[in-house]
């Protein structure tokens, strides 16, 4: 139903505030722990805009051609097998938005805590159950509440940019020396980059609600690579107002970046301020996934009998079930994990799959091109310098993703029961006659 759907206003609206989330308002205090060098901080947050633009471009040409709403799940299962497309859609449902939700909410809840004096995370909980109960009304409301929360979260960005810039620093740890060149070669920066890539997960949104969007050849390019290079140029600012508002000893391990900054720009008063702004940020990253992340399992509910029960849709057309199912499995995280181990365990599983779903692109054009239908979907959308950005995105991605499994070998374990446990419930579910039948 035409009316029912959304432009791509709204679909770049989705996908800017997944993107803007924990990750740049946080990420930073982990990287300089070993990473000391201003153009070292850079080079990582550039890299992360180029591999996400990547992967964007990539994206967009795969959910043009399927024109199927569930991200991964649809790219694997059409290119791939079902069991890789089943996995994909697997994480999603428990780690690919439960845990950025989660992690979201507890960024929320570390942010007001000093103001709100309720400790525990009760504050995390609570927001969680809320959104939840809110996108559960209908899509008109989720696009409401999406638009309005991103609005906000763009205009505060650039205030603190346009104040980090105009203001004079009494203290700064910008360093402009040669000592980056080393630093790019070292297990940190490899860590870091992960970090990174988290902090820009989110410019594939769009293709999760792929059958939400209206002339989705048209508005899926233009929200998702439009969105992800706005998101990387205010990350990439907003790093630079970071280092030169703070000394490199207060940013080590901190993990209110953003709070830190509020008050060497504003004193104690801006501090507070700067926590209401960044609450209301997370608000909106927590919104953008709780609306995404169950149109994979709906979509999953097609394909599989098994999971028909969380397919089902609520009177306004809205997948209820899956969305309360990853609102507790995003409690459940809350109350389990660290911050950072949910961080790097998230975040290396889900790069696993980009890669994979990156790598379709070049499958299925040269599958094209052997089947002598090089013009395959015309009127679909067509990455530009195809192959170079599917082959930078899955050279740098293998690269760090080598990294992490030598030196966080118990949260790459943690994916891998993930995987395995999918695994015997796909072959499972296979015993059931599929949905659509």
């Amino acid at each position: 139903m035409l009316s029912k759907k959304i432009g791509w206003v709204t679909a770049g609206s989705l996908v800017v505030a997944n993107m803007v989330g924990t990750g740049v308002f946080t990420s930073l205090g982990y990287q300089v722990v070993e990473l000391h060098n201003s153009w070292t901080i850079i080079w990582i947050w550039l890299l992360g805009m180029i591999l996400a633009l990547c992967g964007a471009v990539s994206y967009a040409e795969l959910a043009t051609h399927l024109k199927r709403s569930g991200g991964e799940y649809a790219f694997l299962t059409d290119v791939y097998h079902p069991l890789p497309g089943f996995l994909s859609g697997w994480v999603s449902l428990l780690v690919g938005f439960a845990a950025p939700v989660a992690l979201a909410a507890m960024a929320f809840q570390g942010y007001t805590q000093a103001y709100t004096g309720v400790s525990g995370n009760s504050v995390a909980v609570f927001v969680i159950l809320v959104i939840a109960m809110m996108h559960s009304i209908s899509i008109k409301q989720s696009s409401l509440l999406q638009n309005t929360t991103t609005f906000l979260k763009i205009v505060l960005i650039l205030m603190v940019i346009a104040a980090g810039f105009y203001i004079t620093p009494s203290n700064s740890a910008l360093l402009w020396d040669d000592s980056w060149k080393p630093e790019l070669f070292t297990s940190a920066f490899a860590v870091s980059l992960l970090y990174v890539t988290y902090s820009y997960s989110g410019w594939n949104a769009a293709t999760y609600i792929t059958e939400e969007i209206e002339n989705p050849n048209r508005n899926i390019p233009i929200a998702i690579a439009g969105g992800t290079l706005l998101v990387g140029l205010l990350y990439i600012a907003l790093n630079i107002v970071f280092l030169r508002h703070n000394t490199l000893e207060s940013l080590q391990g901190n993990l209110e970046i953003g709070q830190l900054t509020g008050i060497a720009l504003f004193g104690e008063a801006g501090g507070r301020w700067m926590s209401t702004a960044i609450g209301i940020m997370l608000v909106s990253s927590i919104s953008a996934m709780m609306w995404a992340g169950p149109r994979v399992v709906q979509v999953m509910a097609r394909d599989y009998r098994a999971l028909k029960w969380l397919g089902t849709k609520g009177e306004h057309d809205v997948p209820v079930r899956a969305i309360w199912l990853q609102a507790l499995i995003a409690c459940v995280y809350v109350v389990t994990g660290t911050f950072e181990q949910v961080l790097v365990y998230s975040g290396l599983i889900l790069q696993l799959f980009a890669t994979l779903s990156v790598f379709a692109v070049i499958v299925i054009r040269f599958r094209a091109s052997r089947s002598g239908h090089a013009q395959r979907d015309e009127g679909g959308y067509k990455s530009p310098w195809y192959p170079f950005p599917q082959v930078l995105f899955i050279i740098v991605s293998v690269w760090f993703m080598g990294y992490l499994i030598t030196v966080r070998p118990a949260e790459v374990f943690a994916g891998l029961i993930v995987l395995a446990v999918g695994s015997i419930f796909w072959l499972i579910s296979r015993h059931y006659q599929p949905a659509n039948n």
